[in-house]
């Protein structure tokens, strides 16, 4: 499939305000990416446009994902202003521990309006574009928590595995239009979310080395990207365990 570059159109990056996605914007205008950098905060996406080292450029485009209608308005808007989208990387998430006890559904769903429909409205908006030119890199952001249950985390690895599940079956279904499409799993990266974790996260990945990878992936064929590998191995092969050795090991970890 066709990687596209900077002469191709902008890319768009959502969640941009802090993280990887704020790392990885950076990273992408150093490569001379016009960016449009999506987050609800404008002033912390401002932010993050003034630290970018060109030869390319962030333009702070804010937008609530989780509203369909706003997102659609700003894709017709970004297309409006800076010609075709040629990169998408669709990483707006968050992250809210949760358990059997105490579990609300009403949280759970804020974390589904996030992680898994913040992104299926972002394909609803930019999927017509980029089939209609037949061109455009589609990057879908999950994390190696979709891989198998774990502790604390009914509702972000529920929506972790639908981004993994559905970022297979998009990738079958759109490659018929020219259309590229990547999945990255990242394991414990050191951001602002996981400054809030109390728990061990083994082979903590500084962002900036976490969005390198990233970005250096998007170059290859490879559909999905995955870093630190270390860890990111060990756990695709322990979703190849018995469920309950799995189980196991997973508790013995976690105490």
């Amino acid at each position: 499939m066709h990687t596209p570059t900077p002469a191709d159109g902008f890319a768009w990056v959502t969640g941009a305000s802090s993280g990887i996605g704020e790392h990885v914007a950076l990273a992408l205008a150093a490569e001379g990416w016009t960016v449009l950098a999506s987050a609800r905060r404008a002033d912390a996406l401002a932010a993050v446009a003034a630290k970018a080292k060109g030869p390319g450029r962030i333009i702070p485009w804010p937008v609530d994902v989780t509203d369909l209608e706003a997102v659609r308005a700003r894709m017709g808007q970004a297309v409006e202003a800076q010609g075709p989208m040629a990169l998408a990387i669709l990483n707006a998430g968050t992250y809210k521990p949760d358990g059997a006890k105490g579990l609300d559904a009403e949280r759970f769903g804020q974390t589904v309006g996030v992680n898994l429909m913040g992104t299926v409205n972002c394909l609803d908006a930019l999927l017509p574009g980029m089939i209609g030119r037949g061109k455009g890199h589609i990057v879908i952001v999950a994390s190696v928590a979709g891989y198998r249950g774990l502790p604390r985390s009914l509702s972000y690895g529920a929506t972790k595995a639908a981004l993994i599940n559905m970022a297979e079956s998009l990738k079958m279904d759109v490659e018929r239009y020219g259309l590229k499409t990547q999945l990255v799993c990242p394991g414990f990266i050191k951001t602002p979310l996981t400054d809030k974790n109390d728990f061990p996260m083994p082979f903590l990945m500084p962002v900036e080395k976490a969005a390198a990878r990233m970005v250096a992936g998007l170059k290859s064929n490879r559909f999905q990207i995955t870093f630190p590998r270390r860890f990111t191995l060990l756990l695709q092969l322990l979703r190849r365990f018995p469920d309950a050795l799995y189980f196991m090991l997973a508790k013995r970890t976690v105490r």
